[in-house]
């Protein structure tokens, strides 16, 4: 018979809550089976008759069997008539050898990395909140998304396609969501875009992935803004490219410190119509500049438009790919702000010769973007569905900056100073008090407000202290408690 602490192994696996779902059997089988991988019954050990084992542990007997008989299909035991049941002596598994409790495969072993696998775990990834809270930034409101009209419309998707929106989709994306999109960036974003230019993928951080693989090699370098969304930072040192950091003013980037470099350079990643995170708008005479620098160079402009339907003063800048009559601009885009996260729909509009690399490159990454969200999307932009939300949330969210910006300076003026932007879904705060960025930051947290801080999105010289105010998918009464709160603290803090 098994001993006592053998016998309660055995009966814990029946107990715990997580192995409900398993008949009994399978529970019993998965029991003894871990207690001989972990060496705690050994070759050659004696296993109990089934009946007395099945009375201890309170089950039929003919489960007792089905365990047995599955442990014995899988070479874990031996099983001789009139003898009874014994643990296997040919324990070897694939490393070659039987693993014992002594012998473990530690969960905290250094994992054997590649360079670029280890530059890829070392940045942390990029990391959403699954249930945002005040300030998350880049979230947008999706409690008053039209999920009937949507349901609606992938309902038709299903009745026309059938089960054709099961199978395998095009690597470039369904024509007609390319198509949508051509149309739109054309007449919303000054674009040059047809559909065979537009490539569908998850995310523009697959863009900038795909971006940083198939057009540099480790080693090279690229301009990036100064500060820098963080995903396209970490996008570009893990793909063992050397980051230029360069100046961002008023005007968006400063030119001059491209068009100076002396080394050899082979793209520029721009967010040029709001900038993250200072929201400058990139000026005019500095776009061409860069497109001519471009061009002169044979290098690439990675202009990532993430956030520019939500622009609250006057009309938004042209992109930098409507102006470029080289092709050496690649334009990304993505739903995830002006839709929903979960949709997992982005796209980037191509010069004519990387269409073809980029979407082969694609397939090796995750194949294809699902066809039902396509042809369901496709028909909300078709529909003129797309264009009256962004409008909707346009108004929104530039009521909710007000009450934000209002807030801020009602509540926090004796910590932070607002610069309240022109666009997009967050505002930045520098600290105006001697409190640390850190502290600040680590009061927020500690009082259920989320907000990033601003000196991590700088390379060089010594950013100002404060951090980014997420508004948009928060109601003006969730701002106002949140900012209460969030002064509260600090007020606590700066006390003691």
């Amino acid at each position: 018979m098994f001993k006592h602490s053998q016998l309660e192994s055995v009966k814990a696996w029946l107990a715990h809550p997580t192995h409900a779902a398993m008949p009994l059997h399978a529970r019993i089988q998965r029991a003894i089976r871990q207690m001989i991988l972990d060496g705690v019954l050994a070759p050659g050990k004696p296993l109990p008759a089934s009946r007395p084992l099945a009375k201890s542990l309170g089950v039929s007997r003919d489960t007792i069997e089905t365990a047995y008989s599955q442990l014995h299909a899988e070479g874990f035991i031996e099983r001789h008539v009139g003898s009874g049941s014994f643990v296997a002596e040919m324990t070897e598994f694939a490393t070659g050898r039987r693993i014992s409790r002594r012998d473990p495969l530690s969960r905290n072993q250094t994992p054997n990395l590649s360079k670029r696998g280890n530059a890829m775990f070392s940045s942390g990834g990029v990391r959403e909140l699954l249930a945002p809270r005040p300030f998350a930034h880049g979230v947008p409101e999706t409690r008053s998304f039209p999920l009937q009209l949507w349901e609606r419309l992938e309902r038709q998707v299903l009745r026309e396609h059938g089960t054709q929106v099961l199978l395998h989709g095009d690597p470039q994306g369904t024509e007609a969501l390319r198509s949508a999109i051509a149309d739109y960036v054309n007449l919303e974003r000054g674009a040059r875009a047809t559909p065979d230019r537009v490539l569908i993928l998850t995310s523009s951080q697959q863009a900038l992935t795909l971006c940083a693989n198939m057009l540099l090699d480790p080693g090279d370098r690229i301009f990036i803004e100064d500060p820098a969304y963080y995903g396209a930072r970490k996008a570009f040192d893990a793909a063992g490219l050397e980051c230029l950091p360069v100046r961002v003013d008023g005007q968006g980037v400063v030119v001059e410190q491209i068009t100076a470099e002396t080394r050899k350079v082979k793209a520029v990643f721009l967010t040029p119509s709001h900038q993250f995170p200072t929201g400058a708008t990139l000026t005019l005479d500095r776009r061409l500049a860069l497109i001519e620098w471009a061009n002169r160079h044979q290098a690439w402009i990675i202009e990532d438009d993430y956030d520019s339907e939500f622009h609250y003063a006057g009309k938004p800048t042209a992109c930098v790919q409507g102006l470029d009559p080289h092709d050496r601009t690649i334009y990304i885009g993505t739903f995830t702000k002006s839709l929903f996260p979960g949709l997992r729909i982005g796209y980037v509009v191509l010069p004519p010769q990387l269409v073809q690399p980029m979407t082969v490159a694609r397939t090796l990454l995750d194949g294809h973007s699902a066809p039902l969200a396509q042809l369901t999307l496709a028909r909300f932009m078709e529909g003129g569905h797309f264009g009256a939300h962004v409008r909707t949330m346009r108004s929104t969210y530039a009521d909710r900056l007000g009450v934000l910006a209002s807030l801020v300076g009602k509540h926090l003026s004796h910590f932070v100073e607002a610069q309240v932007p022109i666009g997009g879904l967050q505002m930045s705060c520098v600290l105006t008090c001697n409190m640390p960025e850190r502290t600040a930051i680590d009061v927020a947290r500690r009082a259920g407000i989320e907000i990033m801080g601003l000196s991590a999105l700088h390379a060089n010289g010594e950013p100002k202290a404060g951090f980014l105010m997420g508004f948009a998918a928060y109601t003006p009464n969730e701002i106002e408690g949140a900012v209460r709160k969030f002064a509260d603290a600090l007020g606590a803090v700066a006390k003691s």
